[in-house]
């Protein structure tokens, strides 16, 4: 590979790193943003996000890093350090601001700000690989440079309606931010109906609907942890709260669904940040089975088990086990795993 290859390669794996961990912020974003016209925004850009990065790697490819050990290391250097970005980003931004509206607002800004580090990227490498006679990359930097100017146009024409929202939550008492309206909400409801589904489906279709259920990571916790943001006291699953003690707030804990657990997490952090509670809650986090578990009665999963595979089983098994325990659940596992 010659030195000018080798410069492109470079440039390329830094874009890809970039698309990787933006990737992750929008979800995030996603997640914590009310249906309306920025979160369609944000979905759009996260389709062309994943294609971008897709078409950026098949250029990789073709320029030949797979055959060069030190650009095969430079570009796991970049991946990590650009999904390291996306990691530290994504849970804390869910906290930002004083309120909803504000966390949106805050959030479309660095959105902006990552845009315009985006077309100053592939502005640079349509240049690079253009000054060497490299056409197809330098097509390939245009075509999705202009996806990004799009999106930073489309970011730049919301601000000011974000920005009027956050004035009407903080100086007319006029909050618009509906927590039950975000992406974490709607995607939650959306695995609900997958789960419930498949659970009336369970002798045909539970097999694929469990496969389908682990692309789906986190929903619950990034739900809990905007609702438990904005909770008082009175609005978390365990009664009495603020009057029972750290050990007997842990005692509880495990009966909790995966929402319930961010959500009291996110409340504790924002008050008296017990270690005893919230060292309990790391201990239960973990997805459920399938999104909508943790929702479903023990006659529902039974079901959904009878057409389970053995993997299947042993998950819910171990996770029935940190959690509600209980015990008809625990047997139907034991029964599917003695048949299988």
């Amino acid at each position: 590979m010659d030195r000018s290859t080798q410069k492109i390669v470079q440039y390329l794996d830094e874009a890809h790193a970039s698309e990787l961990a933006l990737v992750r912020v929008l979800q995030s974003q996603i997640a914590m943003t009310p249906r309306g016209s920025y979160r369609t925004g944000l979905e759009t850009h996260l389709d062309e996000t994943r294609g971008h990065a897709e078409r950026v790697e098949r250029r990789i490819d073709a320029l030949g890093r797979g055959g060069n050990p030190l650009q095969l290391v430079n570009g796991i250097a970049q991946s990590v350090a650009g999904q390291a970005l996306a990691l530290a980003k994504s849970p804390l931004d869910l906290l930002r601001g004083s309120g909803g509206e504000e966390k949106v607002l805050k959030n479309a800004k660095d959105a902006a700000a990552t845009e315009a580090l985006e077309i100053a990227t592939y502005s640079a490498i349509e240049r690079l690989a253009a000054s060497v006679g490299d056409e197809e990359t330098a097509r390939l930097a245009t075509s999705i440079r202009a996806d990004e100017e799009k999106m930073l146009e489309r970011i730049l024409r919301e601000i000011p309606k974000l920005t009027d929202a956050v004035a009407r939550a903080a100086f007319e008492d006029d909050p618009s931010y509906d927590i039950t309206k975000t992406g974490a909400a709607d995607g939650a409801r959306a695995a609900g109906r997958t789960a419930a589904k498949s659970t009336r489906k369970a002798a045909t279709s539970a097999k694929r609907t469990t496969r389908q259920a682990r692309r789906a990571p986190g929903v619950a916790r990034a739900e809990g942890t905007v609702k438990g943001a904005v909770a008082s006291e009175g609005d978390l699953p365990i009664a009495r709260y603020g009057k029972l003690n750290a050990d007997e707030i842990a005692a509880k804990l495990p009966e909790l669904s995966q929402i319930d657990l961010s959500k009291v997490d996110a409340f504790e952090r924002k008050n008296d940040g017990r270690a005893t509670v919230l060292d309990r809650i790391a201990t239960l986090r973990g997805d459920e089975p399938w999104p909508g578990y943790d929702e479903q009665t023990a006659a529902d999963i039974q079901t959904a088990l009878a057409a389970a595979d053995e993997q299947r089983a042993k998950d819910v098994r171990a996770y029935e086990r940190a959690h509600k325990g209980r015990a008809g659940v625990i047997q139907a596992t034991e029964r599917e795993l003695a048949n299988a």
